[in-house]
């Protein structure tokens, strides 16, 4: 996961630009909050209503700026830092001076956001059963997501391919995703090939590859395009093939609430793209 560590110099630089003699601020509950009590001349208060601008450390989302905005609309809202217009920091994870100050807060608010969520559902978070889910959720999330703290290029080492330069597939891989849309499931097994272009890989790597984008939010056509794009660029291959088979369980447990349905896809490039009899000879290696 990429992490941007904000400094308080960069906490304090932005707030002087705002902090203004009889400047009336509300800071937004608890980033905002936290940033009020360093105010040297503008006013606090705890009444939006009252103020002049509404102040909040990040805005991720949006939700919380929109909700501002719609019921104060007549207000300011401005935020130190606003990943939706910053592309450095959009997919970034934004770590506050207080926060690093105690590291342990991180995984308490994640933990704190798991219980809220038990709660919306109509769950007593106090029983037994659920004492430490929030806990043991925010671990394997570490667990089934570490795609996201992986780089391709660090696992594809390559050897020199002599004179082979014939089909390379590894099938029957399987696959275990999350489905971006509704956070659910997806499983099924992945056939990854490649014609070397004097270079070959040991065939692990090509299960490690797939796991590392298996292993974020994904939509299964993306896995295999991201597979293919690496082969291609990393390797210099001649050819690269990623076919997913998936069953889907936002569609097994909601929605069409289908039982039997798999989800196929395809992602070919260079000569399996190219070459008739290159797709024809991986399809007959796929189904040998």
């Amino acid at each position: 996961m990429n992490k941007l560590q904000i400094t308080w110099e960069e906490i304090f630089e932005r707030l002087t630009e705002i902090d203004k003699p009889n400047m009336i601020i509300y800071g937004v509950p608890k980033g905002g909050m936290i940033l009020t009590g360093f105010l040297k001349q503008a006013k606090v208060t705890h009444d939006p209503k009252l103020a002049d601008i509404i102040l909040d450390d990040l805005i991720d989302s949006g939700t919380t700026k929109m909700f501002y905005d719609k019921y104060y609309s007549n207000k300011t809202f401005l935020a130190l830092f606003d990943k939706r217009t910053n592309d450095q920091i959009k997919n970034t994870w934004i770590v506050m001076p207080w926060e690093e100050d105690h590291p342990g807060q991180i995984e308490d608010s994640i933990q704190q956001n798991i219980t809220r969520q038990l709660q919306f559902i109509g769950e007593d978070t106090e029983r037994e059963g659920l004492k430490e889910t929030p806990n043991r959720v925010a671990r394997m999330y570490s667990e089934i997501f570490k795609g996201y703290s992986q780089k391709p290029e660090d696992i594809l080492t390559t050897f020199d391919a002599d004179t082979y330069d014939q089909i390379v597939l590894l099938k029957d891989i399987e696959i275990y995703s999350m489905c971006e849309h509704h956070m659910l499931p997806f499983l099924g097994k992945a056939h990854v090939a490649y014609i070397p272009n004097k270079k070959v890989i040991g065939i692990s790597k090509l299960a490690r590859l797939v796991d590392i984008y298996a292993k974020r939010l994904q939509i299964q056509e993306r896995i295999g395009e991201q597979v293919t794009e690496d082969l291609m660029k990393l390797m210099e291959a001649k050819g690269a093939a990623c076919i997913i088979e998936a069953t889907h369980m936002c569609m097994r447990m909601r929605g069409v609430e289908k039982q039997n349905s798999t989800m196929v896809t395809s992602s070919l490039k260079g000569a399996f793209f190219n070459s008739s009899a290159a797709r024809m000879e991986l399809m007959q290696l796929i189904k040998g």
